[in-house]
């Protein structure tokens, strides 16, 4: 692509951070009042030294009158900026005419030029430099007593051409300072990416000069778990390669920014398909495990998407805060997507918060209830056991999905005390059944993220189990296969901890986060549960029967038992009987109950009762 002369000139001129606007407002008024300043301490110096009327007249024309042009509110800031610094040359042009051209008069130029660095704009440099240049030659030329009170009379646009090298030095050393500082003030430290505050300016710019402008704000998902369970060092490097992934991802001139944490930005001059394109890519390449010293690592990210071809005014905040709004959604559906505002998400957020905020209560105000779901043995149709599975009877909302809380739990951290509270009340409940039973009855409770990282979770475990007096044995305890992918290192050897406590370990909705063989021969796992999602669409020749029948395949070589959620039809149960499957959870069977009214554990169901 070709550039115009005057794009390619424009581009080779200092440049750098626009000053907000209330900072160059701030800084006009005081250097409009130096001028002003300069002007009356200029007339007072032309009474003082006899310069008579006409000279003091000129004087007040040439210094005060572009101050005129200065005070206009109603033109731009170059313009007005560039008044102010005509006004200031004026003036050191004035004081060594009236000091007779002595050298010392001469140091008022560079005064100058570092007042006018403040508007931090090549323009009022490039102006200094002309006046000078003109100032001392052309009139150094005409009137050499009234410049030069040296030897430069004799050879003026020499000496010209020396002052004004001294400008232009002086110039670029405050140029040189002001883009030094800018790098320090407007990139993040760790990634080298822009920080927020050049986010803002930036995206200001495009919306003032009306350029359509969209904005990525982007969450990693999993990135806690790196940071908590390999270290802060580890946590640097992801964000370093993380950086690098979505500078790599973007277009030319699109603007990658870290806003805190692990949170980032990406600012575009483009409509909302090239943005959703941009951030698509961006999550493909974070599909890559990252490699660290202590192994690998997968993080995934939340992406929400703003931009100013939406209905209604947008500045800088609003399209952060919107941006905002969706990448919260995008998690709160899973993430590992992008998802673009729309109205009505405010007030989901107001509903989200008021959520979380509620749920911290919910364990004390007994607010939760556990309800259970059995496990049903394909080949006779018998009840093996129960899933245990959490519900929260809001006081004033009713019963809360828990896809609508959970992931608000983990965000917060009240998961982890929820989790303990539903592993006592499900391990209590199993050691009734058992007793009443006669015979063994299992129990599988969920553990999450936050509960799986943390270090104390195998103490936890073995205390709840001693309390209760449920066997060991009997527990199966589900992770799910997206966890295992963040971390496997840590994830396997957390794993490890509770197996030797004699648990079981079941991978839960296998097929959904990217895990394979390698991973699960690196895992201490027992159980695989088939995600609802293969189920759903189960056929003859389907590519989901065709999954299903891989993954029992791969279960059965490594002496795995495997289960299969969401069952809802009995199409879908004889499918999974033809394919071999073990076990299976559904609507079909039974759906989650509260404990009393579950069927009796110690029944032995036959297949058309579980199936009624």
């Amino acid at each position: 692509m070709t550039t115009s002369p005057r794009a390619r000139l424009i581009a080779l001129l200092p440049s750098g951070r626009l000053l907000p606007e209330f900072v160059w407002h701030r800084r006009h008024r005081v250097i409009v009042r130096l001028a002003l300043l300069s002007t009356a301490t200029l007339l007072v110096l032309c009474l003082a030294w006899g310069a008579g009327q006409p000279v003091a007249v000129l004087v007040l024309a040439a210094v005060g009158g572009p101050l005129l042009v200065a005070a206009a509110s109603s033109l731009g800031r170059t313009t007005r900026s560039a008044a102010t610094t005509v006004s200031l040359m004026a003036a050191s042009v004035a004081l060594v005419h009236l000091w007779s051209g002595v050298t010392e008069a001469h140091f008022a130029f560079f005064v100058m030029v570092g007042v006018v660095s403040l508007y931090q704009h090549w323009v009022p440099f490039g102006i200094a430099l002309v006046v000078v240049t003109l100032h001392h030659g052309v009139i150094g030329t005409l009137y050499p007593h009234a410049v030069f009170g040296h030897g430069g009379m004799h050879d003026p646009w020499a000496w010209a051409g020396i002052h004004a090298a001294f400008v232009l030095a002086a110039s670029l050393a405050h140029l040189a300072a002001w883009r030094l500082n800018e790098d320090q003030v407007l990139s993040d430290a760790l990634t080298g990416t822009a920080n927020r505050t050049q986010l803002e300016e930036s995206a200001r710019r495009l919306l003032r000069d009306g350029v359509r402008a969209s904005l990525l704000f982007i969450d990693l998902d999993g990135f806690k778990d790196v940071n908590d369970s390999r270290g802060h060092a580890a946590g640097d490097q992801v964000l370093l390669t993380v950086a690098e992934r979505f500078r790599r991802s973007v277009r030319p001139g699109d603007l990658v920014a870290r806003i805190g944490g692990d949170e980032f930005a990406v600012l575009l001059a483009a409509g909302p398909d090239e943005a959703r394109s941009v951030g698509e890519r961006m999550l493909l390449a974070l599909s890559v495990p990252i490699g660290l010293d202590g192994g690998l690592a997968t993080v995934h990210a939340s992406i929400g998407l703003a931009t100013s071809t939406d209905p209604g005014e947008h500045t800088a905040d609003s399209l952060l805060r919107d941006a905002d709004l969706a990448m919260y959604l995008a998690k709160a559906r899973g993430g590992n997507q992008v998802v673009a505002y729309a109205g009505g998400m405010a007030e989901a957020a107001r509903r989200r918060a008021e959520l979380q905020q509620d749920l911290g209560h919910a364990v004390p105000a007994g607010q939760l209830e556990v309800h259970y779901q059995p496990t049903v043995r394909l080949s006779d149709g018998r009840t093996t056991g129960f899933e245990a599975l959490v519900r929260w009877h809001h006081p004033v909302r009713g019963l809360v999905p828990p896809a609508e809380f959970i992931p608000l739990a983990e965000e917060s951290g009240a998961i982890s005390e929820i989790g303990s509270w539903v592993l006592q009340q499900a391990l209590r409940q199993g050691a009734a059944w058992t007793a009443a039973a006669g015979h063994p009855v299992r129990m599988a409770v969920n553990l999450s993220p936050r509960q799986l990282m943390d270090r104390e979770i195998a103490a936890e475990v073995t205390a709840a189990l001693q309390d209760t007096g449920f066997p060991a044995g009997q527990l199966t305890l589900e992770v799910t296969e997206g966890v295992l992918v963040r971390d496997v290192d840590a994830v396997a050897g957390q794993l490890e901890q509770l197996r030797a406590l004699g648990v079981a370990i079941a991978i839960d909705d296998f097929g959904t986060g990217f895990a394979g063989l390698s991973y699960l021969r690196r895992l201490p796992a027992d159980v695989i549960k088939i995600d609802r999602s293969f189920v759903n669409d189960l056929s003859a020749g389907s590519p989901s029967a065709t999954l299903v029948a891989s993954i029992v395949e791969l279960a059965r070589s490594l002496g795995l038992g495997v289960v299969a959620e969401g069952v809802e039809t009995e199409d879908q149960r004889r499918a999974l009987v033809d394919l071999h499957c073990g076990s299976a959870q559904g609507y079909l069977f039974a759906r989650p109950e509260p404990a009393e009214r579950c069927r009796p554990a110690a029944e032995l169901l036959s297949p058309s009762a579980v199936r009624a």
